[in-house]
Parts: C-alpha cells; sequence; structure tokens
C-alpha cells in the first residue's frame, strides 16, 4: 500500500489556486495595511490645501480584492475538506482521510450555526455573537475542538486507532506511512504518523482534546463559583471582611504560578492528603453559591423554597462527595457503590490546582465589580424596597457584571488550557502516557529536529484552541460593549 500524501490526486488540480491565491491574497494584505497606515486608518484624507476627499482609490480597490481573495481562499479550503468527506484518504490525500474522520463534527459545527443564526435574536448575548466576524470565528474554533474532543472521548467516533496501542515498525513514521499488515476493520493508515513508541499521533490528538474539554471549562466554572461567592460579600461590605479576603488573595497571587504548581501537584505533596482536603474545601463554593442563590430569590415563598433546596442540595450534596472521595486517599467519605464519580487522582490534582490559582483573580474582579455596581440607582431601589444583602448581591449586582465576567470567562479557559499544556509539558500531575496536548509536545521535542510532527499537531491544536477562546472573547466583548 502507497504512503498518502497531503492532498492526494485532488492537489494536482487544487494546490496551483490555493498557492497562488494565498501569495496574492498576502500581498493584497500587505498593501492594504500600507495604504491604511499612510491614510492614519482614515478614508478621509487632508489634502495640501486643507481640504477634505476621500482616500478611496488605491485604499478600497485593496480591501475589495483582499476580502474576495479570502473568500476565494475560503472557498478552496472547503473544497478540500468537502471532496475529502466524499472520497476519504485515495483521492483527498491525508486531508480527505482527516476531513472524512471528522465528519460528525462538521455535522455537529453546521446544525448549531444554522440553528444559532436562525433564532439569533432571540438568544440574548449569544445570538448577538453571530453579528460579530470575529466572535464567529472564535466560536467556530472552540467549538471545533468539543465536539471533537466529546466525540472522540466518549464515543470514539473520530479516532482511527487505540491512543495508546504500539504496532510494530510504526515508531516515527511521517504522516500518511500505511500500517503494516492491517487487518479488515482496521484503517490502513497513519494520517499524523507515529510517535516515538508507535503510536497513531492522530488518535491521540483527539483523545488529548477529550482531557483539554473536560478540566479546562469546568476547572474555570468552579473558580468562578469561588470568586464569586467570595468577591461579592467583599466588594459590597467592604471593612475588615474585603481587608481579610483581598489580603489572602493577593497572598496567593503573589506566589509564582508555576512553583505554586509543581508543589501541588508532586507525589510527595500529593501523599500528604493536601491537595484532597482543598478539593474538599473548593468544591463545596458551587453548593453554597446555588443554596444562597436559590434561598434569596424564593425567600418569600417558604412552601416552595424548602422542598426546592432539599432536592437541588441533596442531589448536589451527593455530587460533591462523589467528587471529593476516592478510596485509598486521605478523603474517603462515601462507599464505592454510592460513590458517582471515578476521577483519576491526577487529574483531580490538576483540577483542584487551577481552581486554586484561578480563584484570586476573579475574586478581585468581582470585588471591583462589586465595589462600582454598589453604587448604582437601582441598587439604591432594591434597597429600599427592602430586599436582603445576598438578593441584591446575587440578583442586582451580578446580573449588571455578566459582561466583563463572560469574557474573563472565556479568556480564563484559555489561560487555563495554557496551564494544562504547560504542566503537561513538565510532566506534572497527569499520567505519562496521557494523550494530553501538554505531555505530547514534551514526548515530542525530544526528537523535534528529526521528526517534528508528533510535536507541532498538539502545539498547532493547543494554539488554535487558546486563539478560538480570544476571538470569542473580543467577540463578547464587542457585542456586550452595545448593550
Amino acid at each position: 500500500m502507497e504512503p498518502l500524501t497531503w492532498t492526494g490526486p485532488l492537489g494536482q488540480f487544487l494546490n496551483p489556486a490555493l498557492y497562488v491565491l494565498s501569495a496574492v491574497f498576502l500581498v493584497a494584505a500587505v498593501v492594504q495595511i500600507v495604504l491604511g497606515i499612510a491614510t492614519g486608518g482614515s478614508r478621509v484624507v487632508t489634502n495640501p490645501d486643507g481640504t477634505l476627499s476621500s482616500a478611496g482609490g488605491a485604499y478600497d480597490l485593496s480591501s475589495t480584492a483582499t476580502r474576495w481573495l479570502g473568500l476565494g481562499l475560503l472557498i478552496v479550503v472547503l473544497a478540500y475538506i468537502v471532496i475529502g468527506i466524499f472520497t476519504g484518504p485515495q483521492v483527498a490525500g491525508i486531508i480527505g482521510g482527516m476531513s472524512q474522520q471528522l465528519t460528525p463534527v462538521w455535522i455537529a459545527l453546521i446544525l448549531t450555526f444554522a440553528v444559532s443564526i436562525t433564532f439569533k435574536r432571540k438568544l440574548g448575548l449569544y445570538g448577538k455573537l453571530f453579528d460579530s466576524t470575529v466572535g464567529m470565528v472564535g466560536f467556530a474554533l472552540v467549538m471545533f475542538w468539543v465536539y471533537a474532543g466529546v466525540m472522540a472521548g466518549l464515543f470514539d467516533w473520530i479516532t482511527t486507532h487505540d491512543s495508546l496501542s504500539q504496532v510494530s515498525g510504526m515508531k516515527n513514521k511521517v504522516p500518511g506511512t500505511p500500517m503494516r499488515g492491517a487487518e479488515d476493520g482496521e484503517y490502513a493508515w497513519y494520517l499524523l504518523g507515529g510517535d516515538n513508541l508507535a503510536r497513531d499521533v492522530f488518535s491521540r490528538l483527539f483523545k488529548g482534546a477529550w482531557v483539554v474539554v473536560q478540566i479546562a471549562p469546568l476547572a474555570t466554572v468552579f473558580a468562578f463559583m469561588v470568586g464569586i461567592t467570595l468577591g461579592l460579600p467583599a466588594g459590597f461590605y467592604g471593612g475588615r471582611l474585603d481587608t481579610l479576603l483581598s489580603f489572602l488573595a493577593n497572598l496567593i497571587l503573589a506566589f509564582p504560578v508555576i512553583l505554586l504548581f509543581y508543589l501541588l501537584v508532586t507525589p510527595e505533596i500529593v501523599a500528604t492528603g493536601i491537595p484532597n482536603y482543598m478539593a474538599t474545601v473548593l468544591f463545596v463554593f458551587p453548593l453554597v453559591f446555588v443554596g444562597v442563590l436559590l434561598n434569596s430569590r424564593y425567600y418569600t415563598q417558604p412552601s416552595f423554597r424548602t422542598p426546592l433546596l432539599i432536592v437541588v442540595l441533596g442531589i448536589m450534596g451527593w455530587m460533591y462527595l462523589s467528587l471529593i472521595s476516592d478510596a485509598g486517599t486521605k478523603v474517603a467519605v462515601l462507599p464505592e457503590f454510592l460513590d458517582l464519580f471515578d476521577i483519576d487522582p491526577g487529574i483531580l490534582v490538576v483540577f483542584v490546582s487551577v481552581v486554586f490559582v484561578n480563584a484570586p483573580t476573579v475574586f478581585r474582579i468581582v470585588r471591583g465589580l462589586a465595589l462600582d455596581i454598589k453604587t448604582r440607582d437601582y441598587v439604591a431601589a432594591a434597597q429600599t424596597r427592602g430586599e436582603g444583602p445576598w438578593y441584591i448581591m446575587l440578583w442586582e449586582i451580578l446580573p449588571n457584571a455578566r459582561g466583563p465576567l463572560i469574557v474573563d470567562f472565556c479568556l480564563r479557559i484559555g489561560y487555563t488550557t495554557i496551564l494544562l499544556g504547560t504542566l503537561g509539558f513538565f510532566g506534572l500531575g497527569l499520567q505519562s502516557e496521557s494523550p494530553d496536548w501538554g505531555t505530547t509536545i514534551n514526548a515530542g521535542r525530544r526528537l523535534l529536529s528529526a521528526y517534528p510532527h508528533p510535536a507541532i499537531a498538539p502545539a498547532l491544536s493547543l494554539l488554535t484552541m487558546v486563539l478560538g477562546l480570544n476571538l470569542l472573547a473580543d467577540g463578547l466583548r464587542e457585542e456586550s460593549l452595545k448593550d
């Protein structure tokens, strides 16, 4: 069986168009930037005689050319993907093979965008995101990795081989190398090559996305629960409470982040049970937040509030105990038949570390917003109505702080993703055979000069994920400022 090229026979037709369009697009983009600098970024220029006139001419022409060339590039890229989905690697090469494997992701993205754009006027800030080109690009990149991670991690729909399987003769093989002695029903190629242990880089890449999708968003949510629960009363009440909580937050922030991570995830510290005790404290904050939120909202309706709190807090309490309980550790509070989750100890330690590091920053942001918003007229009106402090904090101040918090949430997921990559790169927290991107980059860097593909693939994945989160945050910021 012949090795695959990147574009296969299809490249004979599309590659020349791609090269020409890319070169001309770069030239047009550079010309537009130069003309934009020359005109001061304005379409109106001042003539030597003091009169005003349109920059027009070359600037408008270059802008139009750049847009059309960009559209042409997008069409060519979509042609690679669409043709690859239907023809596979035999016609479209490695790109065709990957496009075909990612078919469920393309379908999920198309459905998501179709439904979101159709009902965008009814979806609040999320719907307004689709009025921003930058926001849509960022959202597409993020959701690509979310869908890919879920489908690879939960359903094995994308991966071509087991991420831990080693195949004889496939060590450090280049992308598109056919498997030796592939059996019926077994995928015939290593689409992105093999790593230094003869494992499929393509499969490990998307299994690693599942690790990121599991940890980064959930850890950020928990960090926000901690930061909001402590930041609102600190900003609202002020005084000694604010002084104490701010001191603790600044104390944590003053410690170097990487060194703090290193201390928390080293085996000696893990053996003492400190991360498990920290999980016991930090993971209780969502329980407290939801309890106070519901109690303050339905305080005047005790017949409805009490059963609601019993049911909601009962379920959340069970989930909380299952989350912190781990047989064989310092914290084992539930018998095995009641334990809902079986979390890998390495993942739990990394999760706790991320929450602990991010929570103080969220606290400071929420505290600053509360200090500002509590002076607004609608807060004074709520106090005049006789509303309680927690009702005002959670139902008056917090909703009006949602714009900056949503933007920070997206940026913080990106920051958390980088932290996870950093931990994996240094071999901390997760097991050495973990397919997470940081661990994979670290394993591939040793042979980077000879075999770059095992490290380049996860590095580009990390880059696109974080880029997408930053663009998404920019789009949300742009639309939230219009409110």
